[in-house]
């Protein structure tokens, strides 16, 4: 998200329209190239559900915005300068390994946090009590809770794919997963915190009422779907 506010400032500057860049900005929040690698672990459906959702999320609040903000400006992005590339390397392919590396410092700590509360989920959460909670008998209340507990539980996407894999494994919904994708990078705490700087307090709040109302709809739309 730091890497992308720069970037739409330089969008803003130019003249982009602020309803693309809402577009813009909420997919880039919510589908990131390591997100799509890791994400291919859990199984094609999931994965291709995490690209269409993310994407469609984008393009319903660019028209959101639109609508409601149409001949205002949502965002504010005085202060914000695009910010000095690492990529700068004159070898290809040492290039590719140095940011390689810079990802995997960055998510490869929380990946394997996410393969240890994995496993403790799958050692002392019953199968069939989670199935109860997130499964498709309780449909909507579970993808109500996916939805919620994906804003304090998501630290980092590499993070939670264990967690998501184990999950769906023993009983998780789909729609209740699709949900917990949404709400978890939307929601992420480095994130909030720049959204917050270019969206001031009431248009933040705007921001995270249509997370959560995207995310439970699109988690119903998938259960009726699947």
């Amino acid at each position: 998200m730091y890497g992308t506010i720069p970037i739409a400032a330089s969008f803003s500057k130019h003249g982009m329209r602020h309803d693309w860049l809402a577009a813009f900005m909420m997919s880039s929040v919510l589908l990131t190239p390591q997100l799509i690698m890791y994400s291919t672990a859990l199984g094609p459906v999931a994965l291709t559900i995490r690209i269409v959702s993310c994407t469609v999320c984008g393009i319903v609040a660019g028209i959101v915005v639109h609508i409601f903000y149409k001949d205002r400006l949502f965002f504010n992005f005085e202060g914000f300068e695009p910010r000095a590339s690492h990529d700068t390397h004159p070898n290809l392919l040492l290039r590719f390994l140095f940011n390689l590396g810079r990802n995997i410092r960055a998510t490869g700590l929380y990946f394997l946090l996410g393969v240890f509360l994995s496993a403790l989920f799958q050692r002392y959460v019953p199968a069939e009590d989670f199935a109860a909670l997130f499964g498709e008998a309780n449909e909507g209340f579970g993808v109500l809770i996916a939805a919620t507990i994906g804003v304090p539980l998501y630290a980092c996407g590499g993070g939670t794919i264990p967690l998501i894999r184990e999950w769906l494994m023993i009983g998780m919904s789909m729609g209740s997963a699709s949900a917990f994708m949404i709400t978890g990078p939307a929601t992420k705490i480095t994130n909030l915190g720049a959204l917050k700087i270019v969206l001031g307090a009431k248009r933040f709040v705007l921001y995270l009422a249509f997370v959560m109302v995207f995310s439970f709809v699109t988690g119903m739309v998938v259960n009726v779907i699947l």
